[in-house]
Parts: C-alpha cells; structure tokens; sequence
C-alpha cells in the first residue's frame, strides 16, 4: 500500500517537473500559461512567476500593468515581481463539484500595448473531507424467516473529495450472522448490501447492534461510522419482489412538476394484509414525490439540468407483514436550451485614440452558457457597420479589435451591439450594448472660412480702430482646437510693421496702430498664421490686402502763378488790342489726393470788371472774353477759386492781377512799393547777404571808378551825357527779391535820359545806394521795368564778356514751354520784366519739387516736368509763352523771348537792349 503510494507520488512529481519544462523547450505548441496546484492553498501563496512566463521582465512590469481578469477573484498578480498569487479559497469541491478536472480558466491582462494572454490553473483534490453518513444510526427490520442470502441495501456514505481521496470501501464490524459486500453504480460510486449469513431467531436475540464504517483512498485515510441497529420481527414467509432492481429514466430539464417520471411495481406471493405493499423512498426527497399506493413517482418542482444532472433513489416495497424489498431508481435529466448566451466584458479600454491602426485591441469578450452541448455552443458576431470587428481568442472568449480608420471629428462616438447566439433548437441569444468615446489627437490643422481677405480701410483712421478679422475653425478638441493667430509676413518692412498693424492672438481681429495716410501708403498685404495649441503644433496660412481708401483731406496747391509775400500772384500784362479768346494766362494746381479728391475746377470768385475775363473750369486758362472798352479800367483784379471734388471740397485761391497795356512804360506809375517780408528764422542768411552785399557795392564802386576814368581818357561827349543834371533821378525802393516764393534775386540799373535814349551803364550818383537797390529813372513805384526805347538805345558790347561754348544751349536745350523756341542764339533781352519774373517763378518750382522727390524735372518737352505726377491736365502747353532772355553767366546764351510772338511782334534783334546783372546768392 504504502509502495504504491510512493510510486504514484513520484509519477506526479515527474508529470510536473514535465509540465514546468514544457514551456520552455516549446512556447510555440503552448497556447495557454498553465499551472497545476493543490487546492486549500493559504492566501499569497505563489503559483508561478507570470510574468517571466510571459517573456516580460521586471524593468516592464509598472509599464505593462499586468493584472488578472476573471469574474472572481481567485489570484491576483504581484505588482513587483510578476508573480501569480493566490487571493482567495480553493475549495476544488465548492468551485468543481464531483467533476473529474477541475481547472480554473481565466485572462492576464498586460497594458501598453493591451493584450490578453490565457491562463489556466488545475486545482488538485486533496483529501480534506471525511465519508460522512447522513444519520448516525439507522434502523433496519430483519424477519426471523430471512433465508441466508438476503441482502439488504444499506445507507450510503458521502465523500466530497474526488478520486483516490473519494469513498473506497465499507467495512462492516464482526458478527457471524451478517456479511458486507460493496456494489458500484454506473457513475462509479459504490455503496454496501448487507447479507444474512444465518437464520436469525427472534427469540434468542431480537436485536442487533452494528457499525457500518465508510473509508477513502487517502494517505491516511480518512473514514466515517454510523450505527446500524436490526430489529429481528416475526416471520412472513414471503417478500416483497421489485419487477426489476434498478430502473433508469430520462426526463427532459423544462418538464412542469407534477409530471409522472416512472411507476415501480413489487409483487408479495403472500396473502392477505402479508401481501399488500407499501412503497416509499428510503430517504425522503424534496424533488420527487412517491404514490405510496401506486408507486407513482412524479416531479414535485422544476428540474434544472444545470444544478443537477443525475437523481439516484432508493424505493422501498413494505409487505404487511413487515417484509421489505428495495430497488434504485435512476433518473438523467436531459439538457434544453433554456438558458441565454450571456455576455461580459473585460478590461475595456476607456477612450480609444482616433489615430488607432487597424487591429488594436479595445477589450476582451467572455461568452457563458450554461447549457451544455450543442445548447451551449455559441457564436458571437457584431451588428451594424461600425470599424470593429470581434476575433475568437479561444472558447467563448473572443477580442474586439479596430477594423478601419476612426476620425473623431466625423463620429466622436460608437455605440454597438454584440450578439451571443447558440446552437440550440430553437437558438438563444442575447446582445449586450457599449458606447466606445474615440478620444481626439491634433490631426486637424486650422482652416480659414477664406481662401483670402480683402479689406479697405479708409485714410486718417483712428489708431487702435478694428479694421478687419480672420476666423479660423478647428474641428479638434481641447487645445487640439485652440486657434491663436498672429502676422507672420508683409510687403511692409519688418522694422515697420509693428507700427502698422497687429492682431489679436486670441480673436484674430487686426488692428491699425497707426493712422494711415493714401499719400504715403495705398496698400499693404498681411500673411496671418492660425496656430492651434496640439503637440505637434497645426497651423495654416492666409493673405489679407488691406487697400487705403482716399480722403479729402488735401487742399488744392496752386503751382502757378507763384505768389507775393501777401498771397497775390504777380502781374500779367495784356494787349489793349487784345481780342476775345486771347490766353493771358493759366492758373495751375495740384491735389495730392486721387480720384474724384483731385478732380480740380477753377471758379472765378470776384472780377474787377465781371464779363471781361473767363476761366476754363477744368483747364484753369484765363482768356479775354470780350475787347477791352474805353470804359474799362487799366488794372484788373481776378479773385481764383480752385476747388477739389471731395465732400466736403477743398479749396485754395490765388488772385492775378491782369494790367491792359502795350508797353511797360505805361503802367509804370500805376505800380506800388511792396513791403519787404521778414524772415526770423533766416537772421544768420541775413547777416550773410549783408556781408555780401557790402563787399559788392565796394567792388561796384571800384568798377565804377576804373570805367570812369577810362571813359574820361576817352573824352567821348556821348558818355557823359548821362551823368548831366536832371537826367537821372534817384530810384525808390525796388519789387524785392522773394526766395521763398522762387523769384531769381536780379537787379538792373537803369538810365533814362529825357531825349528819349537809354543806354546801360554803371552811373556814379550823389546817394549812395544799399545792396538790394536799384537806379530808376522816373517813379519809384518800386516796381522793376526797363523804360527805355529800344530802337534808339546804345549798347557797350565792351563791357559783354565773350561769348562762352561752354554754357551755349542748342534750340532744344532752351528752356521754355514746348512749342515756343526761338531760332535766335544770341539771344534778346527781354522787354517784358513781369514775364521773366514769371518763368522764373516756374523754374523754381519745378526745381523745389524736384528737390523733395515730388516731382520729375524730366518729365518731358514743355511741361517743366510737371506732367510726370501730375498728368496731362498741367501740362504748360496750355500756360501763356513767358520765356525771357535769362543772361547767363559766363556766356552769352540766352533764353529766347517768345512774347512777342504771342502778341504778334516779331523778337527784338541781336542789338536789342542789354544789361547787366548783379547776382544776389542765396546760403
């Protein structure tokens, strides 16, 4: 006994030692972790190292997660070594019953990435539980007529515990008149008879007193005793008899109680009370009910084939006589599919990422049906078109996994069904419903609501003001979809744009922190950037043009005529035969606005003599409407409005004066001095020209006197003609030289003798004259006019420097509106003073503008380079021919005077008038 436990102790050993090998030499055949263990094992006690089984080391362990998942809790996983623990009571009779194999199956669950690994732990019996008897004793009546060879079946003992450790054998105490042997059934349990050796005698011993033992195959064993008691009764010579010793039914699961299971009959060759039989069970049962009359046996509640599969009953047939027969009845309870798939899941993964690959474990599907057989086989499918799939891992367990792409944006959430269906007649199912929340990652840049943004601003904006906003939308979530905005390139300069513009991170709304002005900036483009807040950062890009609108905020500036200290233009002289349409001049303006701003008109406001004059309304010329009349007065005074198209308009004026004469010499008495302007901030240039004007009086007079002796050697009468008394008079104060307003700082010294010739000449006078002054002869109106008759005028062409090729100008080179030139190289002196003035005042405006980048001097023929910026509409060819002879230095090119072509008279010639100048310059 004692050797062949040893043996089968060391073949277990072995199988193990075996078993642990196993997954070493070969992983790839083991499909499962498995583990054998016995059961009763204390709480914490180590099955095995899952975690080495399982290929992880220790370093992965508080990254994988690794945990046990099963409905309960019988093992847990030790966090720091990986190690299977034991977490609860193994009782292999409680979790398996009488079932030959128990093992525990269940999922390790391992994170990062999720997966599922089975594991399966077999519980091994141990012999923890006694035979035990239901009844410490039992009564049992023996007749005293029992024949040696009657047996009786005794009452059976129950063991727990499976295999060796289950009920073996009974033994019976000593006694010559009774025996024991031991019976097994079709499910291999045994139970004991006991057999009459000898014929009892009631009235020797009526009572018998015997202990029934029940032993295990344990080491040791362990056994259990109830107390058998015989009562000896008085003879009936004939028992009993069952019509069979053992019946067997089958009876279906979902039969309603009250359904009749079997009827078993006994027959008794006795007679009278001896022969009629009363049937009963042995023990009394709560499941099945017995007719005791009949031997009716019927169901008394409803039959689960789940909690039971099998009923063994013991029937009893009593005679009247008190003889008793036994037989057993066997009854198999056939499985129906009364019971639904049920369906669990396990370690469902809370937020699934939206960038999931395909194949990404989202949780773990346990199936459970109860039925067996086909009833409980099932299958599992997933219902609707949703990017997930269900694959078997192994029986009745089953992964759900991604089987497509999700986009969070365009379904944020899942809501499925799974159904469990099984293979019953007819099948059950059940569905089980989740909602999976697909969780958002930045895969969404920002996109503008356009393509590009055009915006117009108008000028003189407020700083600060909002002038346009971007909006930018991102369908992600969180600070995935957090859109900041800000400028990330320009036409402007960098070093500028600060200046310019800036926009709100938050809104997008852009703002100007600066007033814009047209003139300066008509348009500017942005590249704004919608960021969003995701790691890695999203962004996109737009161009906003911002256009600068125009305003009326620019006054007309007149460009011609130029204008006195006191805002009047200079005078025109016109022809007293001057016919209608006659052009006495022009007044040009400018507008630095654009548009329908700088769409100029010319208005008339006040006329000495209304109707005599007209004024083209977009062309500024200023034409003889009418002859002039012996009633109209000389002098005429033209007050000239020139005002934009804005709205509100802008205007300036300028007035002309417009003189009706022939010749200078006739309005000569009618011209007023002029104040001098002062000029405070010019004090040092004052200074200057003072000191200028000093030395060339001294070197004047120097020249003087060197000619005066030379003209005294010479003893010519003619030369001192003019030096008599009475011809010359002292000059007043002369038309000032106005640098500012870009008049040629000239002066010329006059003679006039009263015999009608004028000659130059540098004259010796009683006063001594200041720099600025200049010698006139007649009124000291302070005007500047020659008055000498050029036909019988002499010159002193000694006194001309020669002729210089240097400073000569070709016919084209010659200043002076397009159209006018004259073919003359010599050149006259003009005999208009005013007009010279005029060209003069021309030149230098354009030359100012010139200088300030305003203007292009090169702006063609004729136009004095107005025409570049301010178009065809100023041109000069429209403006009266003022072109003078302008002497200069050095050479004796002149500027052709063109006058007299406008009045019909022919040039003066080559010997025409001549004088000098003395050049004022200006620092």
């Amino acid at each position: 006994m004692g050797s062949g436990a040893g043996e089968l102790g060391r073949a277990e050993r072995l199988s193990m030692f075996f078993l642990f090998l196993l997954p070493l030499f070969c992983p790839a055949l083991c499909e499962q972790i498995r583990y054998r263990i016995p059961e009763e094992m204390p709480k914490g006690s180590v099955v095995g190292n899952l975690a080495t089984d399982l290929g992880f080391s220790v370093q992965e362990l508080p990254t994988r997660k690794l945990r046990v998942s099963s409905e309960k809790p019988y093992f847990t996983v030790s966090a720091e070594r990986g190690e299977l623990l034991v977490s609860s009571r193994l009782d292999r009779e409680e979790i398996c019953g009488k079932n030959p194999a128990c093992a525990l199956e269940f999922e390790a669950v391992a994170e990062n990435p999720l997966n599922f690994y089975h594991v399966n732990v077999e519980i091994e019996d141990i012999n923890d539980h006694t035979p035990t008897f239901t009844q410490n004793s039992f009564e049992l009546q023996i007749s005293e007529s029992a024949q040696p060879g009657t047996r009786f079946i005794l009452e059976v003992a129950e063991d727990a515990d499976t295999g060796l450790n289950s009920l073996q054998k009974y033994k019976l105490s000593l006694n010559p008149n009774f025996s024991l042997i031991i019976k097994e059934k079709q499910d291999g349990s045994k139970y004991p008879e006991l057999v009459l050796e000898k014929t009892l005698d009631r009235e020797q011993q009526s009572y018998h007193r015997l202990v029934l033992t029940a032993l295990d195959g344990g080491d040791p064993p362990l056994s259990g005793t109830t107390e058998l008691r015989i009562q000896v009764t008085d003879a009936n010579d004939n028992p009993p008899v069952f019509s069979r010793d053992v019946y067997r039914v089958s009876l279906r699961e979902n039969v309603p109680p009250g359904t009749t299971v079997l009827q078993v009959s006994a027959t008794d060759q006795d007679e009278g009370i001896n022969s009629e039989i009363t049937y009963s069970f042995y023990r009394t049962g709560q499941i099945f009910g017995l007719n005791s009359k009949s031997g009716e046996i019927t169901t008394q509640k409803k039959l689960d084939f789940e909690e039971t599969k099998e009923y063994s009953m013991i029937v009893e047939g009593r005679d009247g006589g008190g003889l008793v027969a036994q037989c057993t009845v066997e009854i198999n309870i056939q499985d129906e599919n009364d019971n639904s798939p049920e369906v669990t899941f396990h370690s469902l993964l809370e937020m699934i990422l939206e960038n999931a690959v395909p194949g990404t474990l989202i949780a773990l599907i346990k199936i459970h049906d109860q039925d067996s057989g086909e009833n409980g086989e099932v299958n599992c499918q997933l219902q609707g078109e949703v990017p997930f799939k269900i694959i078997s891992s192994s029986k009745n367990s089953y992964k759900l996994v991604t089987d497509g792409t999700l986009d969070r944006e365009q379904t944020p959430e899942y809501n499925i069904t799974i159904t469990a269906t099984d293979r019953g007649k007819p099948p059950l199912s059940s569905s089980i419903s989740i909602i999976l929340h697909i969780s958002d990652v930045n895969d969404n840049a920002p996109v503008f609501h356009q393509a590009s943004y055009l915006v117009s601003v108008a000028e003189n904006n407020p700083p600060g003001a909002s002038i346009a906003q971007v909006c930018a939308s991102d369908p992600d979530l969180g600070l995935n979809g957090q859109v900041s905005y800000s400028i990330m390139a320009s036409d402007l300069e960098p070093l500028v744009l600060a200046s310019y513009v800036s926009v709100s991170a938050q809104s997008g709304v852009v703002f100007a922190q600066r007033a814009f002005d047209y003139e300066q900036l008509r348009a500017f483009e942005l590249t704004l950037q919608a960021r969003d807040q995701g790691s890695p950062a999203l962004s996109a890009n737009v161009s906003l043009r911002v256009l600068v609108g125009d305003r009326n905020d620019n006054e007309p500036r007149v460009l011609y005529p130029a204008l006195g200290p006191d805002g009047s233009a200079l005078f025109d002289m016109v022809p007293r035969a001057a016919e209608p349409g006659y052009l006495v001049t022009k007044v040009v303006a400018v507008d630095a606005d654009s548009g329908h701003n700088a769409w100029l008109s010319y208005h008339v406001l006040q006329a000495s003599e209304p109707g005599l004059f007209s004024l083209g309304l977009r062309t500024g010329e200023v034409r003889t409407a009418r002859a002039l009349g012996d009633r109209d007065a000389a002098r005429q005074r033209l007050l000239v409005a020139v005002r934009d198209g804005g709205q509100p308009p802008l205007s300036a004026t300028v007035t002309l004066h417009l003189v009706f004469a022939d010749s200078l010499q006739e309005v000569l008495p009618d011209i007023t001095d002029r104040p001098v302007p002062s000029d405070p901030q010019a004090e040092l240039q004052f200074y200057l020209v003072v000191a200028l004007a000093l030395i060339s009086v001294l070197f004047l007079l120097a020249m003087i006197l060197a000619i005066a002796l030379r003209l005294r050697r010479s003893s010519s009468p003619a030369a001192w003609s003019c030096f008599q008394p009475g011809l010359c008079v002292k000059s007043g104060p002369v038309i000032p030289p106005n640098y500012s307003e870009g008049t040629l700082p000239y002066s010329y010294n006059l003679c006039v003798a009263h015999t009608g010739k004028t000659e130059f000449n540098f004259l010796k006078c009683s006063e001594q004259l200041s720099s600025g002054q200049d010698i006139l002869c007649g009124d000291s109106s302070g005007a500047l006019f020659p008055l000498c008759n050029s036909s019988e005028s002499t010159s002193h062409p000694e006194l001309q420097a020669p002729p210089n090729t240097d400073w000569r100008f070709s016919q084209a080179q010659r200043p002076g509106t397009s159209g006018s030139q004259n073919g003359d190289d010599t050149g006259t002196w003009p005999n208009n003073q005013f007009d010279t003035e005029m060209l003069q005042a021309m030149i230098l405006a354009s030359a100012s503008e010139a200088a300030d980048g305003s203007s292009t001097l090169g702006g063609g023929a004729g136009t004095m380079g107005l025409s570049a910026r301010y178009g065809p509409q100023f041109t000069l060819q429209h403006v009266p021919d003022y072109r003078q002879n302008v002497y200069i230095p050095g050479s004796n090119a002149t500027l052709t005077n063109a006058a007299g072509k406008r009045d019909g008279k022919a040039p003066a010639g080559g010997n025409g008038n001549k004088k000098k100048s003395g050049k004022k310059e200006k620092k």
